[in-house]
């Protein structure tokens, strides 16, 4: 046997049992019998370079080698399912299918309670792993999906030549309290629960890390143009034979009650399970009726995710601390006696506000009643006043800011107190800094919490204008830091001056202004000395912007410290405006269009600028001055009724394109879908979705 046959025989064969012990849970050698293969394998690959396969069972071990994470494009939009946590509604939405559909058989699934994935295979073979994201594109996490042994590398079977796999990748309880006690050993902030462990994993930049912390992964959705499959439960069916690894715990159901008893046993059952679910998927198992059915504005009509009532512990509440976060707002947490609770040990909850705690009369020493729910930090839903002590008195909430000492103050309308001393706070300015450097924001790599601290701690950084003051020999003689380290530093901060002016906002932080709302400013008013001129009605006038926020706007605005770093990061070369495009034409110049409803071969914001790069003017609603909608699948009640009563021309996703004369992404004309499919997860989170 030569060495490529010898290769590819143990890289079958490597597998073949991967597949067993991970998937099927059915080994057939030991553990040293498969390390001794893997061992042989890695050798001869080391030896032979030119037989380098990507998808060889050696991915597994991961590598050390710092990685990028490219953002890719969904093909097909992975998109959000409705939520229910009353059996009544569960039963209306059985009955509504019912009587439009007649009967009708249902998959109820298990609801995992991880992080959406999106695994792309052609001609059997793993090529592409992307996070959710914000529904449109992910982050391409291909070479640490690699290394999870429940991801086939390789397929057997009539798989499709082409095709996407959707599911949820989570990590099981042992993962998470082994990988929880070796950070605590380690002096390092432990994980709130499995999710959030799951996901920073797979963010891990070393592959090799991930290799390391047990991740599994779930699949329960399929995206293709080429399988002429008639049913949900087929495709579970079809992958599971495909080496995916499908929950064992799907079942088709007939009737409401059905439901209702696969719901009430799980509810019960799922805390014997050694991964974490929230709740039960219910979809219509047949692709026609789920065509016929079709979609609301925001989700599948033909699917819903049941979730379980969050798990509740009673508890001990020993002290309260306050944190300060990088607005200044004050946020109470619980001590607690440690209890286990969703499989997690809780020490510490979360309590709100001052409201909060008077709302509930909640005291020192209480025995209190603690709740997941989809909460990072848990909270106190209760106290148990049978235990109370007679001694007990209310609770005193502070009235200083527990960093500066600065009198605290409470903002009409708002339930939090806020510290005021945005420049002197420590917490408030370190917050600030790392919301600047973030990569939604200003993407300065190397520049972690520590590092931040480390820099304002040694007098370097007070604020984020001072970034762009330091040097390369300022940071290398810094403890964990190195020439190397400060090299890549500086060379971040210089590149962080190319980030366009929507990013740049977003990245000041102003009170109310997330990454949208600063992505519609920077649209609107095209530049920093337009904004800061804004009046309240002119803010107003911009989408996402109303009477809280615009106020919130002009008070940073106009504060003098503020104006000091606009002014410091402006000379340091960030960019102010917004970069001016050239038009494609003139053909929609002096005319205002709405965009509204869900599209196949564009997205919103693609169609948005198009009108822009055509000289038109995106409108957020429909008005007399309305000339057109580009209308989408499920474009909103309101605008249609609106449009119909005005008069307004409605047009589709090609006639529009054909109007401007453009074409799709590859040139071609906008196709109609085939099919719709959903995932199995909820509001918000690992949610997911496909057309096809």
């Amino acid at each position: 046997m030569n060495v490529l046959d010898k290769i590819t025989a143990l890289r079958v064969a490597l597998h073949h049992h991967n597949h067993k012990y991970y998937v099927e849970n059915a080994p057939e050698i030991s553990d040293f019998e498969f390390d001794k293969m893997m061992r042989e394998l890695m050798d001869l690959e080391a030896e032979h370079p030119e037989y380098a396969d990507e998808n060889s069972p050696t991915m597994r071990v991961g590598s050390d080698r710092t990685s990028e994470f490219k953002s890719v494009r969904h093909r097909y939009p992975m998109l959000s399912l409705s939520n229910t946590y009353s059996m009544e509604e569960l039963g209306d939405f059985v009955d509504r299918i019912e009587n439009e559909q007649g009967q009708t058989e249902f998959v109820c699934e298990l609801k995992f309670d991880g992080t959406a994935i999106s695994l792309t295979y052609e001609n059997g073979r793993l090529v592409r792993a992307v996070t959710r994201g914000d529904g449109e594109s992910g982050d391409d996490v291909t070479a640490n999906v690699r290394t999870i042994g429940s991801v086939p590398l390789t397929l057997t079977g009539d798989y499709p030549s082409e095709f996407e796999i959707r599911g949820e990748i989570f990590m099981p309880y042992a993962s998470f309290d082994r990988l929880n006690m070796e950070r605590e050993a380690a002096g390092e902030q432990l994980f709130a629960n499995p999710r959030n462990a799951a996901a920073g994993t797979l963010k891990q930049q070393q592959s090799s890390v991930v290799a390391k912390r047990g991740l599994d992964c779930t699949l329960y959705q399929i995206a293709s143009r080429e399988l002429s499959i008639t049913s949900h439960w087929e495709t579970l069916m079809k992958a599971r034979s495909w080496g995916f690894k499908i929950s064992e715990h799907a079942k088709i159901c007939r009737t409401k009650e059905e439901i209702e008893s696969f719901i009430g046993y799980w509810d019960t059952a799922r805390k014997e399970l050694p991964f974490p679910t929230d709740g039960i998927v219910i979809k219509v198992n047949d692709f026609a009726k789920q065509r016929q059915l079709g979609f609301t504005a925001k989700s599948p009509r033909w699917a819903v995710a049941y979730k379980f009532k969050a798990e509740q512990a009673l508890t001990r509440l020993l002290s309260v601390d306050f944190q300060v976060g990088r607005t200044g707002a004050i946020t109470p947490v619980a001590n607690l006696e440690p209890v286990l609770l969703a499989g997690t040990v809780v020490k510490r909850a979360t309590l709100h506000n001052a409201e909060q705690i008077e709302l509930m009369d909640i005291r020192l020493g209480d025995m209190v009643y603690v709740e997941k729910g989809g909460e990072i930090i848990p909270k106190i839903t209760e106290v148990e006043l049978s235990e109370r002590n007679s001694e007990s008195k209310p609770f005193e909430y502070i009235t200083e800011c527990p960093e500066c000492g600065t009198t605290l103050v409470r903002y009409e309308g708002e339930a939090k107190h806020y510290c005021p001393n945005q420049g002197g706070c420590r917490p408030q300015i370190l917050g600030r800094i790392v919301h600047f450097i973030r990569r939604k924001a200003l993407d300065i790599d190397g520049l972690g919490g520590e590092t931040v601290e480390l820099l304002y701690d040694s007098g370097l950084v007070k604020n984020v204008a001072d970034l762009y003051d330091l040097r390369a020999t300022d940071l290398s003689v810094l403890p964990r830091l190195g020439e190397k380290s400060a090299d890549n530093i500086i060379g971040s901060i210089a590149s962080s001056r190319e980030v366009p002016f929507a990013r740049v906002l977003f990245g000041l932080g102003i009170r109310f202004v997330g990454e949208t709302t600063a992505k519609y400013l920077a649209q609107h008013f095209k530049s920093m000395d337009a904004l800061m001129q804004a009046t309240k009605e002119e803010l107003m006038e911009s989408d996402e912007v109303g009477d809280k926020i615009a106020d919130s706007i002009i008070e940073y605005l106009t504060d003098e410290e503020n104006i000091a770093i606009i002014e410091r990061l402006r000379r340091a070369g960030l960019r102010f405006e917004e970069e001016a495009k050239e038009l494609h034409s003139e053909c929609l110049v002096g005319k205002n269009v709405v965009i509204s409803g869900k599209f196949i071969d564009h997205t919103r914001d693609e169609l948005k600028e198009l009108i822009e790069l055509n000289g038109g003017k995106n409108q957020s609603g429909v008005s007399s001055n309305t000339d057109f909608i580009v209308a989408g699948e499920n474009m909103g009640p309101a605008k249609l009724q609106k449009a119909t009563k005005l008069g307004v021309t409605i047009l589709s996703e090609s006639e529009f394109i054909e109007m401007i004369g453009a074409t799709n992404r590859d040139g071609s004309a906008p196709a109609e879908p085939i099919s719709v499919e959903v995932s199995n997860s909820g509001e918000g989170e690992a949610i997911q979705g496909s057309l096809f």
